[in-house]
């Protein structure tokens, strides 16, 4: 199939339209044309040319985990930061995906709650009892977290759970 024949590829999902426009963003921020950030790309050893910059900024290219990568070195920003919309209020609803999460609901959320997920600091979903949370609170941390990390957090886990425990509360298991 020649070029010309090919159809146009649109991006469709949440995730990739942010990165496009986030490109764009802090690309025109930094100063920069198509072409200075493909030579900076290149330069750091992941080649993207000018067109492809360009498409990738108008939603006809899709970017693949190195490519994130790449970008976010070279623009100087984390992954979220071209992975997410640029909004973080507590009062703006984000469709994360256009489907079903594995317990039917919707996969929506604040977009305050969204930069909290991907900055790691809370579990996407919450557990649906109140007495299953702490189990799903230190599952998220084993399997999210880096160990040094994981740890630090698992300690100030069991210091809320302890408090909550010494005010009277009892939703939670009891972590003596």
């Amino acid at each position: 199939m020649s070029d010309e024949t090919r159809p146009k590829t649109q991006i469709t999902d949440l995730a990739g339209r942010n990165v496009a426009a986030n490109v764009r963003r802090i690309r025109e921020a930094h100063g920069w044309s198509t072409y200075d950030l493909a030579r900076k790309l290149k330069e750091a050893g992941r080649p993207i040319s000018p067109s492809a910059v360009a498409k990738v900024e108008r939603e006809e290219r899709r970017v693949d985990a190195g490519d994130l990568v790449a970008l976010s070195v070279v623009l100087n920003v984390n992954p979220s930061a071209l992975l997410l919309p640029r909004d973080d209020s507590p009062t703006t609803i984000v469709d994360l995906m256009p489907g079903k999460h594995t317990d039917g609901g919707e996969v929506r959320m604040t977009a305050s709650r969204l930069w909290e997920w991907a900055d790691g600091e809370v579990q996407l979903f919450s557990a649906p009892k109140a007495e299953d949370d702490f189990q799903a609170q230190r599952e998220f941390i084993q399997n999210a977290r880096p160990p040094r990390r994981g740890l630090r957090e698992m300690e100030a886990l069991l210091r809320q759970y302890r408090l909550k425990d010494e005010e009277g509360h009892t939703d939670g298991p009891s972590v003596d």
